[in-house]
């Protein structure tokens, strides 16, 4: 039975006599600290190529997601012809009509990417906090890219405000009168 000396009382003693001690009152054979960094080091590899599939899993996300916004604004703009035409005989440009639909663009992205990184911050608490130290008895802090996050929704706001300028441009490439024709 181990006894613990009360505190303050406690020798000095190098890592080596302490690990010897140690290995001395387990069972089994003694313990490898040189094998622990051997197979630290051959995970490392595994980890950066995983890593590698996850980034560009998330790439091939980003492209469907932008597939799905170009394809929802072209949608739009080609149900809105009429209304297109209409603000087209009270005088407004082809450029101001482009301009409200990158408005539009933007702020659908903005509201898309705020509800996705509170979810996602939401769902990685979940993972860190209560799965994983019921399921695998082991937990992480949590580190937060504060400047990739930033960086990734700037680009994200850019990509997507010029996918529904330029769906906007495909759709809207019909003359005004003709639309407006259309509706009577």
């Amino acid at each position: 039975m181990l006894t613990t000396p009360p505190c303050g009382s406690l020798p000095a003693r190098n890592a080596e006599a302490v690990k010897r001690d140690i290995e001395a009152r387990l069972p089994g054979p003694p313990t490898s600290t040189a094998a622990g960094r051997r197979r630290s080091g051959s995970v490392a590899p595994y980890l950066r190529s995983h890593l590698r599939g996850d980034y560009a899993l998330e790439v091939v996300a980003v492209v469907i997601g932008l597939f799905g916004l170009s394809s929802s604004f072209g949608a739009l703009v080609l149900a809105r012809r009429r209304e297109f035409g209409v603000l087209r005989h009270l005088g407004m440009t082809r450029r101001q009509i482009g301009a409200m639909l990158a408005g539009e663009g933007f702020l659908v992205s903005a509201l898309g990417l705020t509800v996705g990184l509170a979810l996602g911050w939401i769902i990685s608490l979940v993972l860190i906090d209560v799965v994983n130290p019921q399921s695998f008895h082991w937990g992480m802090d949590l580190h937060m890219p504060w400047r990739l996050l930033v960086e990734f929704v700037a680009a994200m706001l850019v990509l997507a405000t010029l996918t529904a300028i330029a769906s906007g441009r495909a759709a809207m490439s019909g003359e005004a009168v003709r639309a407006v024709k259309e509706d009577w």
